[in-house]
C-alpha cells in the first residue's frame, strides 16, 4: 500500500521528467564535444572495414586465383565471379563485381581468400548517386586496391604484429 501510494505521488509530481531535466542541466554548460566533420576525422580502427579492393602483387600481377570461396562465403551474394584458364595454365577472373547496394560488410570474403586479393579498405567516404555507382567492377576494385595499397599493407603489418 505505502509503495502503491509512493508510485501514484512520483507520477503525479512528474518524477522522472525533473530527473531528466535534472540530467540535461547538468551537462548543459559543459565543453561539447563536437567533431566538426569534413576539417576533422574521428580516429578509425585498423580493423575498419570501408570500402572493397583488389589487391596486386608487387610485380603488377593481380593476385586473384578465382578460387571463388569470397563469391561462395558471401552471405549476401553480392559478388559475381568469372574466370578462364590461361595459357600457362593459372586460373584467373575475367570478371570480379561486387554490388554495394547489397553488401553487408561483413569481412567474410575478405577473411576466405587464401592469397589476400579482396580487402576491405578504410576508406568511407564514397557514395552513388545511381544504383551503377555502386557496382563495382574488377577494373574499378583494382583502381581502389592501386590507390589505397599503401594503407593497407600498414594495416596489415600492424595486424601482424598482434596476433
Amino acid at each position: 500500500m505505502i509503495e502503491t501510494t509512493k508510485q501514484y505521488l512520483q507520477s503525479l509530481m512528474l518524477w522522472e521528467l525533473l530527473k531528466g531535466l535534472q540530467l540535461t542541466g547538468r551537462y548543459l554548460f559543459k565543453r561539447k564535444i563536437t567533431v566538426q566533420y569534413p576539417e576533422e576525422k574521428t580516429p578509425q580502427s585498423a580493423r575498419f572495414r570501408g570500402l572493397h579492393a583488389l589487391r596486386r602483387y608487387p610485380n603488377g600481377e593481380e593476385r586473384c586465383i578465382a578460387c571463388k570461396l569470397c563469391e561462395a562465403v558471401c552471405p549476401a551474394l553480392a559478388i559475381t565471379i568469372d574466370s578462364e584458364q590461361r595459357e600457362d595454365g593459372t586460373r584467373r577472373t575475367t570478371r570480379y563485381d561486387i554490388d554495394l547496394s547489397k553488401c553487408i560488410f561483413c569481412g567474410f570474403c575478405e577473411e576466405s581468400c587464401p592469397v589476400d586479393s579482396i580487402v576491405e579498405t578504410r576508406i568511407f567516404e564514397y557514395h552513388g548517386e545511381k544504383r551503377s555507382d555502386l557496382l563495382m567492377d574488377k577494373q574499378r576494385l583494382l583502381e581502389v586496391g592501386d590507390m589505397a595499397e599503401a594503407q593497407i599493407a600498414e594495416d596489415r603489418a600492424s595486424d601482424a604484429m598482434f596476433r
